[in-house]
């Protein structure tokens, strides 16, 4: 889960300093599980899984975390799709093949 390689990879990324650890691994860890169970089950191995913990994470220490969603939806989505269909009948379809599925018979979160 949140390993102090991560919190320090945020750390790095985000410019800070070993004063605010502690709170940066609650932020992430909420991050991370709340992804979780948007996005399905996710590792931090996964880069895109991880790119959006950690902008989740930025959202949040910034005090910001209302515009997440909105402004990475399309991320969210793509995930949430990729793990649906990896488990289903679509099973080795490509990102293009995705994007050509008629949206309908996809239920896509956040579009309701």
């Amino acid at each position: 889960m949140i390993t102090p390689k991560i919190v320090d990879e945020f750390k790095e990324r985000m410019h800070l300093g070993d004063y605010e650890d502690d709170n940066l691994k609650r932020i992430l860890k909420t991050s991370y599980e709340d992804l979780i169970e948007i996005c399905g089950d996710y590792t931090l191995e996964d880069e895109t899984f991880k790119e959006l913990v950690f902008e989740r994470s930025r959202y949040v220490y910034n005090d910001a975390l209302e515009y997440f969603e909105e402004n990475f939806l399309t991320r969210i989505n793509t995930l949430s799709m990729r793990k649906v269909l990896s488990e289903t009948e679509y099973e080795g379809l490509t990102g293009e093949d995705i994007e050509r599925l008629d949206k309908e018979d996809l239920i896509i979160y956040g579009s309701e």
